[in-house]
């Protein structure tokens, strides 16, 4: 669900309190994409939508979200139905697991 070696890499990267914006700044837009989601508003992009989540996941190591999302961007792609609460559900469990192990990983 995590790939806690992007984590790790990312973390690296840009030091541990760039990471701490990214992740806060990832948590904030994710939730509000799956606001937009979840309020199943005409007009709403499913495939934009899902393509910005998905690109957000990958970037944190969230590969079961990234997954989900791709999925789904293809099936708005082809005029189908987004399943929206595996979506929702999905980043859900994302969410949790990437909080909870980052305070098991990374806790000082």
């Amino acid at each position: 669900m995590v790939d806690w070696g992007r984590v790790a890499s990312l973390r690296t990267e840009i030091g541990v309190a760039d990471f701490a914006e990214v992740l806060e700044m990832f948590l904030v837009e994710a939730d509000e994409v799956i606001r937009r989601l979840s309020s199943r508003k005409v007009g709403i992009s499913y495939e934009a939508e899902l393509h910005a989540l998905k690109g957000a996941a990958l970037n944190l190591g969230l590969t079961d979200l990234a997954e989900f999302c791709s999925e789904g961007e293809r099936v708005a792609r082809q005029g189908g139905v987004v399943d929206v609460a595996g979506v929702i559900a999905c980043y859900s469990a994302s969410r949790r697991a990437l909080l909870a192990g980052m305070d098991a990983r990374f806790a000082a």
